[in-house]
């Protein structure tokens, strides 16, 4: 820039840069803050119905608190109803050690010590559901989640009674609106599954993203297995042990704004 500034500084009629150094520069861009030398990324908002679709979800969360506190209170209201987060979670990473890790050791290394090389068997996908009522995780993993999506609903369909409206909160994946996944709805009874899907860059409005990061962090991180195998046996596992102890997710930020 200093140089930049030297060359085209005097013929733009700026003849005090003729002389300017990098360090003048620097000063000058550190008292107004500016940093051109970093690149700060932001999403731009590239659907036009974002506000309607985030209202429909939002309105979607709103029932979940309406038949909890009815349930609280012992009132049935007509037909059995779950609401079901889901989503995908893709490229868990079935990773290897090529030596034994090294336990704690006093007065040689205060953490577990491990191999920087590592070994790769491939990737796995979760497909997963929480019951916003129960609690509840449904889980399935698989090498890809694609067609796959057809088998986790199969799934959501097995889990609940054939009376009970399946309302789903998911992204705008492709597996979510594909022709098979229609085709496969459609010989669902009337009224069994209902989707709500969220705006296009909104993914964050979807409450099962928490569980994921929540799941990442406790179970997935620092794991190493021999195989993918392995790995889903693991997932599994730890989705066996959520399911044990559930934790209802709730929804609250501009919850009353839901028209």
């Amino acid at each position: 820039m200093a140089r930049h500034a030297r060359e085209h500084g005097p013929a733009a009629g700026h003849a005090c840069l003729a002389n300017v150094v990098q360090g003048t520069v620097c000063k000058i861009l550190g008292r107004e803050e500016i940093k051109p030398h970093k690149v700060r990324y932001y999403l731009e908002n590239r659907d036009a119905e974002f506000d309607q679709k985030m209202a429909e979800v939002l309105c979607v969360y709103r029932e979940v608190e309406v038949l909890k506190k009815a349930s609280a209170k012992g009132k049935r209201r007509g037909k059995p109803v779950t609401i079901v987060s889901c989503d995908e979670k893709p490229g868990i990473q079935a990773i290897a050690t090529t030596a034994p890790d090294l336990p704690p050791k006093p007065g040689v290394h205060a953490s577990f010590a491990r191999d920087h090389e590592y070994k790769r068997h491939g990737t796995l996908s979760l497909l997963a559901g929480i019951d916003l009522l129960t609690g509840k995780v449904h889980a399935l993993v698989k090498d890809r989640h694609r067609r796959e999506f057809i088998e986790f609903l199969r799934l959501i369909d097995a889990a609940y009674p054939p009376n009970t409206a399946i309302k789903l909160i998911l992204d705008n994946h492709s597996a979510h609106i594909s022709r098979e996944t229609r085709a496969w709805l459609a010989t669902r009874p009337s009224g069994r599954f209902e989707l709500t899907f969220t705006p296009k860059h909104g993914s964050w409005l979807n409450l099962i993203e928490g569980f994921f990061s929540k799941f990442a962090r406790s179970v997935l991180r620092h794991i190493r297995v021999t195989s993918k195998h392995e790995l889903k046996e693991r997932i599994m596992a730890g989705i066996d042990d959520v399911n044990r102890h559930p934790v209802i997710h709730r929804w609250s930020y501009k919850l009353a704004d839901a028209a």
